[in-house]
């Protein structure tokens, strides 16, 4: 089985360039961030051909999430539970998979910047709540993935120039932290657990030749139950779509499980 994770950046701006990509990783799920278009709007009729089941969490022209699924999507809910804002940034669904329910998550987390201000609070009120959560996923021991737009450069070697970065939400003591302390309940990075190799970017900004210079960041990351991570085989970034027609600035990244 494979669960992807890709930061669209604009599902309706990117479709035919996200159909592709989608058919060439063919993962059996999709957790999709950034779809930046209201629930109707959603470009159900063109995936639902291409086999997939849809859950979505809309929002016009900024943020949103959304679950691709070729199982069955037996429940969902949408946000994460405990915190109440206005954004439009987590939503969870079961996969009924061939070989047993898996608990997939979609989640961008918010930017924070500029560090001082109500949007850095928001990141850790957000990080503080998915924690929570987890906790709370994590009693039932079933198997589950949180998958998304972490907004988090985990360790210096996650970015290209760590001097660059200082000033950034997404480089903070504070970001850093409320990522360990997911890790610390017990979930597993899957990247870390099968490669943790340095300069394994999974976003390049638009701006200033960043991905031609290979300037890029890893925000993009899977945090596993121990029931999932038990079962984890592989972690693939999929560089090559950064470099597409209509790109998005992030790339998907792709986790298997046997």
């Amino acid at each position: 089985m494979k669960i992807a994770t890709w930061n669209v950046n604009s599902i309706l701006a990117r479709l035919p360039t996200a159909m592709k990509v989608f058919e060439e990783v063919n993962a059996d799920v999709w957790c999709l961030q950034e779809i930046k278009c209201e629930d109707p709007r959603f470009p159900r009729f063109e995936l639902e051909a291409m086999g997939f089941n849809i859950e979505t969490f809309g929002q016009k022209s900024y943020n949103g999430v959304a679950i691709l699924s070729k199982h069955r999507i037996e429940e969902f809910i949408r946000g994460v539970p405990g915190l109440n804002h206005d954004q439009a940034r987590y939503i969870e669904a079961v996969i009924a998979a061939p070989d047993g329910p898996v608990r997939v998550a979609s989640i961008y987390a918010p930017n924070g910047n500029p560090i001082g201000t109500e949007k850095f609070t928001l990141k850790l009120e957000f990080m503080a709540a998915l924690q929570a959560h987890a906790r709370d996923l994590l009693k039932s021991e079933e198997r589950f993935v949180l998958a998304g737009d972490y907004n988090v450069i985990p360790r210096d070697v996650d970015c290209w120039d760590p001097s660059v970065w200082t000033g950034d939400a997404l480089f903070q003591p504070e970001t850093r932290a409320a990522y360990r302390a997911l890790q610390n309940l017990g979930l597993t990075d899957a990247f870390m657990a099968v490669d943790g190799g340095a300069h394994r970017y999974t976003f390049w900004d638009y701006q200033a030749g960043a991905w031609q210079k290979d300037h890029g960041i890893r925000i993009d990351h899977f945090l596993l139950s121990p029931q999932a991570a038990d079962r984890l085989t592989g972690v693939e970034i999929f560089k090559r779509a950064r470099g597409l027609e209509k790109a998005s600035d992030h790339v998907p990244v792709i986790a298997a499980f046997d």
